[in-house]
C-alpha cells in the first residue's frame, strides 16, 4: 500500500508543480475558500485528501492557523524557512538515500505513512526509492528533521555544483523549484539559463531564511545596520 500511496504522490507532485508554476503568472487571483481576490503573494492550504494545493486568503488563513485536528480535511502550509548550516549529511549518507542527483527534498506523507524523496528535473518532481533506514540514521543525527510537519514542510538540499544547502522550507517552495526546472531546461544540462533561475531561487531562499542547527536551536536576526 505505502508503495501504491508513493507513486499516486509522484503523479500529483508533477501536477501540483505545473500548477504552481502557471499560478505565479496570474497577477490577481481569488481565495479558493471564499472568492475574495487576493494578490500574488499570498498562503497556501493543502487539501489532504486529494493532495491539492488552493490559495487562501487572509481571513481564510487565519481560520486555518490552528493546531490540526486528524480529521481536519486541509493543512496551512507553514510559512517558516530555516538554513541547517551543520546538517550532518556527508557523501557516505546521501548515497544510502540512494538519491540519484545532487537535488531534493523530503517530506513526511501522511497517507502512505513515511518520509518520501523527491528530485526536481526536466520531467517534473520524480519520487526516488528512499531507503528508509538511511532516513532514520539522518533524523538520529540532526534532531531538527524531527519537527518537519508532515505533508506541509520539507528538508530541501542541494549539493549540485559543489554547493552543500540545506532549509527546511514550506512544501511550495519545492513545487516552486520543481516548476522553474520542468519549464526552463534545456537539452541534457539544462543550459545556462534554468541554472541561473536555480542560483537566483537559492539566493532569494538564503535571504529568507533564518538561521538553524541541526539540534533545533533557530539564531535571533541580527539587525541590518542603519548607513551601511
Amino acid at each position: 500500500m505505502a508503495a501504491r500511496n508513493g507513486t499516486l504522490a509522484s503523479s500529483r507532485l508533477r501536477r501540483l508543480a505545473q500548477e504552481k508554476a502557471e499560478e505565479k503568472q496570474a497577477a490577481l487571483e481569488a481565495c479558493e475558500m471564499c472568492a475574495e481576490k487576493i494578490g500574488a503573494q499570498h498562503r497556501h492550504v493543502i487539501d489532504l485528501s486529494s493532495r491539492d494545493m488552493k490559495c487562501i486568503c487572509q481571513a481564510c488563513k487565519i481560520l486555518f492557523d490552528r493546531p490540526a485536528a486528524p480529521a481536519d480535511r486541509f493543512r496551512l502550509v507553514p510559512d517558516r524557512r530555516l538554513r541547517i548550516g551543520d546538517l550532518e549529511l556527508d557523501d557516505v549518507i546521501w548515497d544510502d538515500l540512494r538519491v540519484p542527483v545532487d537535488m531534493a527534498f523530503f517530506f513526511h506523507h501522511s497517507e502512505a505513512e513515511q518520509v518520501l524523496a523527491f528530485y526536481p528535473g526536466p520531467a517534473g518532481a520524480t519520487e526516488s526509492l528512499l531507503e528508509l533506514r538511511a532516513w532514520e540514521q539522518l533524523e538520529t543525527a540532526n534532531p531538527i528533521l524531527a519537527e518537519l510537519a508532515p505533508d506541509v514542510e520539507a528538508l530541501l538540499v542541494n549539493r549540485a555544483r559543489g554547493a552543500r544547502q540545506h532549509y527546511l522550507v514550506p512544501i511550495e517552495d519545492c513545487y516552486d523549484l520543481v516548476g522553474l526546472i520542468r519549464t526552463r531546461w534545456r537539452g541534457l544540462t539544462g543550459g545556462q539559463d534554468v541554472w541561473k533561475a536555480i542560483e537566483s531561487f537559492f539566493g532569494t531562499l538564503e535571504e529568507r531564511s533564518r538561521e538553524a542547527t541541526r539540534d533545533g536551536t533557530v539564531k535571533p536576526r541580527v539587525p541590518a545596520r542603519a548607513g551601511g
